[in-house]
C-alpha cells in the first residue's frame, strides 16, 4: 500500500548502519525503517558502524556524498565520544548532525537526564569511572550516603548500572543490591557489573534506588521535537503493549531539549507511572514487530533547524 508523502518539507536524510557484509545496503537489523523513510519520500546513507567504533570515522563516512546538510543518524549504540567522532567527520564533507554532540550526551547518559525528570524516575547518585576500574568499597559507601534513610533506620535496596546500560540479565550478580548498607555485597555487585561491561562501560557508576513495578512490562515512548510521535513495547517485552500514561511527561520531555528522545516508562505497584529511562531516540531500539512509517516519516520530514 502506497504511503502519503509530505512534500511541503525538504527530507532531512537519515544515516544508517550499513551491512558489515555487504556495505552497500542498510544492516538487515534496520532495513524496514529504511524503506519507511524512503516510502516517506526521504534519503537514506550509510555509515560504517565497525570503523566508527574502531575511532576511525573518517572511513565510517566515506560513502556519503560532500555537501549533505543536516542529517539523522540511526543506527547501533555509539559512545558519546564516538557520537562526536563522527559529527567532526560529517563537518569535514559539509555535513553536520541534526543532534549535536552535547545534546545526544544529555538524553544518552543518565547524568545529562536525571535532573530534568528527578520527580518522574528513582532517585540515583552517580560517579565517573573508567572502564575496568572497580571504587573501592570506601568510596562507594560514601557514593551512596545520601540514599540512607537515616530516619528510620531502614536502608533501601537499589541498582546497580553505568552512565548508559545496566546488566539487568545478570539481576543477582550485577545488578541488583538487597541492602545498601552492605557495603561489601554493594561492592561486589559493582565488580560484577564492571567486569561484565569490560570496554564498553559507559561514564561510570550509577546506583538507582530499587522501585517495584508490576509485571506488564515497560512502554517506550519516542518523542520528536517534544511530540509524541510513537508508544511501543520495550524490545525486552514485545508482546506486552503499553498504554502508559503520558500526562507529566511531556513537559520534561520539552525541557530537556533534544530533538529525538524515548523515554521507558514502567507502572509501579502502587499505580504510579515512573520514568524507568531516557535515551536519544537515535540509537533506542524499535521492536521488530512494529510499522516504523509513522516515526521514520516523521524523522525524515522535519525542518532541519
Amino acid at each position: 500500500m502506497s504511503r502519503p508523502v509530505n512534500l511541503s518539507v525538504v527530507p532531512v536524510p537519515v544515516l544508517f548502519c550499513a551491512d558489515p557484509l555487504n556495505p552497500r545496503r542498510v544492516d538487515d537489523h534496520f532495513a524496514a525503517q529504511a524503506d519507511a523513510v524512503r516510502a516517506a519520500g526521504g534519503t537514506v546513507g550509510l555509515i560504517d558502524h565497525d570503523a566508527l567504533t574502531r575511532g576511525d570515522a573518517d572511513a565510517a563516512v566515506r560513502r556519503l556524498p560532500r555537501g549533505l546538510g543536516p542529517a539523522w543518524y540511526r543506527g547501533w549504540m555509539i559512545g558519546a565520544d564516538r557520537y562526536g567522532d563522527l559529527a567532526s567527520a560529517l563537518a569535514d564533507k559539509d555535513g553536520e548532525l541534526v543532534v549535536p554532540q552535547e545534546f545526544y550526551r544529555r538524553a544518552h547518559e543518565l547524568p545529562g537526564w536525571y535532573g530534568t525528570f528527578a520527580s518522574l524516575t528513582p532517585r540515583s547518585v552517580w560517579m565517573a569511572s573508567p572502564a575496568g576500574v572497580v571504587p573501592p568499597p570506601a568510596r562507594l559507601a560514601e557514593l551512596v550516603a545520601p540514599m540512607l534513610d537515616a530516619a528510620d533506620g531502614t536502608r533501601r535496596s537499589a541498582v546497580v548500572k553505568d552512565f548508559v546500560k545496566s546488566r539487568k540479565h545478570e539481576w543477582h550478580e550485577a545488578c541488583f543490591v538487597p541492602s545498601l548498607d552492605k557495603v561489601d555485597e554493594l561492592h561486589a555487585v559493582v565488580a560484577r557489573m564492571v567486569e561484565l561491561q569490560e570496554d564498553s562501560l559507559a561514564g561510570g557508576i550509577v546506583v538507582r534506588a530499587f522501585e517495584a513495578f508490576d509485571r506488564d512490562g515497560e512502554a517506550r515512548v519516542w518523542w520528536v521535537d517534544g511530540e509524541p510521535v510513537l508508544v511501543t513495547p520495550h524490545p525486552d517485552t514485545p508482546d506486552l503493549p503499553r498504554e502508559p500514561d503520558l500526562s507529566g511527561i511531556a513537559a520534561p520531555v520539552r525541557a530537556l531539549g533534544c530533538r529525538f528522545v524515548t523515554t521507558d516508562l514502567a507502572r509501579r505497584t502502587d499505580g504510579t507511572w515512573r520514568v524507568v529511562e531516557v535515551g536519544d531516540g537515535q540509537v533506542s531500539d524499535l521492536p521488530g514487530a512494529v510499522d516504523p512509517y509513522p516515526l521514520m516519516g516523521r524523522l525524515s520530514c522535519c525542518a532541519a533547524r
